[in-house]
């Protein structure tokens, strides 16, 4: 049976429907033709009942679209996710709320949240909801309302159940006509024009920090191997970067090439192993935690080059998160993963507004999951499946160099470097 056919025949026989409208700069942002693919692609069928397509750059278009679906849980589903990208239901009510059932567990029914900007409608008040994130809950207290991980929910607190009263933000692409928003959603690829980007997320750069906004630097060992690690001292050392969030190995590593020259045993200038090089890495973990951690190293001269003696000597806060993987580890590193996210959160919290991945899968997309969609999200790795899996993972607004890091950072300081556009 055609797909022409399958959907008359589901119009015949569907009773259950949903209007929805969507606002906002909603055609070339994709996110009315998404809305559409979401619908056909669940086996449901669309309408469009009323279009009005902005006749400017800076006008609005709207979309008042009624979905068709066989069943009512059908119709929940699509209607839910096409909410996530900025779909609302035209009678949206109050939201529901109801108590935690016990420390640690959310209410059955509860809403599920996104990333993007949301507001929920209380008792006739409309209220923002403070640190988007998703995959939490929605907590009520008083006046405000902002979004819970499952770990920190307690006994009695008011959480959002259900769908109703919850209106999404979507995320469009600025109007300008140069941005790194300007290349979300396009496909990953080492053929990008990746000068032009680079210099977007530079003039991103200069105007978040002129305006007391956070830079937030992921990286992986890799910088460190790659030999790129004084390209992020340099980066550091300028100011650019305000926190920096790794695991073991990155400062591990680090420390090992400023006390023995060596990554991974590996001579960083030669490029050839080192007789018993193997035994650098944990002799560097060992030494430091002899010292009493990195700060205490520093401040002894035991430490005196590298990422995290930058990081110590120009005041970029750092979170360490441990893993299973994990030699020693260093004594700055949090081995609990509860505290390891809230340590995370409480910096993204703090004004972080741009967000740069460097060569690190895993932890890329362990901070993406915390970062709302308004935060300017790189990620660049040589490998294309490390950027496709951050934004499958549901960091959608991340933009994907597929490229060497050390080519990126020379080239994103060279940029820093040069005088600001006119």
């Amino acid at each position: 049976m055609g797909r022409g056919a399958r959907l008359s025949e589901l119009s015949a026989k569907a009773i259950h429907s949903q209007v929805v409208e969507v606002r906002g700069h909603i055609i070339d942002s994709q996110i009315l033709p998404r809305i559409l693919d979401d619908i056909l692609d669940s086996e449901c069928e669309f309408v469009i009942e009323e279009m009005r397509v902005g006749r400017t750059r800076g006008d609005p278009s709207y979309a008042r679209v009624e979905i068709t679906a066989p069943t009512a849980e059908a119709l929940n589903e699509i209607v839910a996710r096409v909410r996530q990208v900025g779909a609302q239901p035209v009678q949206t009510g109050q939201a529901k709320l109801e108590p935690a059932p016990t420390d640690g567990v959310f209410p059955l029914d509860f809403y599920s949240t996104t990333n993007l900007q949301t507001t929920i409608n209380v008792g006739g008040r409309t209220l923002a909801v403070a640190n988007p994130e998703m995959d939490c809950g929605v907590l009520v207290e008083g006046n405000s309302a902002r979004c819970l991980p499952l770990s920190e929910v307690r006994k009695g607190q008011m959480i959002v159940v259900g769908h109703q009263g919850v209106t999404v933000m979507p995320l469009e692409r600025p109007r300008g006509p140069s941005s790194t928003f300007a290349f979300m959603s396009s496909s990953v690829s080492s053929e990008k024009p990746r000068a032009g980007l680079i210099h977007d997320l530079a003039r991103e750069i200069r105007q978040v920090k002129s305006e007391g906004g956070k830079v937030l630097v992921v990286a992986g060992p890799a910088v460190v191997h790659t030999g790129s690690g004084e390209l992020l001292v340099r980066l550091i050392s300028g100011g650019w970067i305000d926190y920096l969030f790794a695991g073991n190995a990155l400062p591990t590593h680090d420390i090992e090439w400023a006390l023995y020259g060596t990554a991974l045993g590996v001579s960083l200038t030669e490029g050839l192993p080192l007789e018993r090089g193997h035994e650098h890495h944990l002799r560097a973990i060992n030494r430091i935690r002899h010292e009493g951690g990195i700060a205490s190293a520093v401040r002894k001269g035991v430490l005196t080059k590298g990422i995290m003696y930058a990081c110590e000597t120009h005041g970029v806060d750092y979170v360490l998160c441990g893993s299973i993987r994990d030699d020693g580890p260093l004594p700055e590193v949090c081995t609990d993963v509860i505290e390891c996210q809230q340590a995370m959160r409480q910096r993204i919290h703090s004004g972080v507004r741009v967000a740069i991945m460097l060569s690190t899968m895993l932890h890329s997309i362990a901070v993406g999951n915390l970062l709302p969609a308004h935060v300017t999200t790189v990620c660049v790795d040589i490998n294309p499946a490390v950027v496709t899996k951050l934004a499958d993972r549901g960091t959608f607004q991340s933009l994907g160099l597929v490229m060497d890091v050390g080519s990126f950072l020379r080239e994103l300081l060279d940029d820093l470097g040069r005088p600001q556009d006119r």
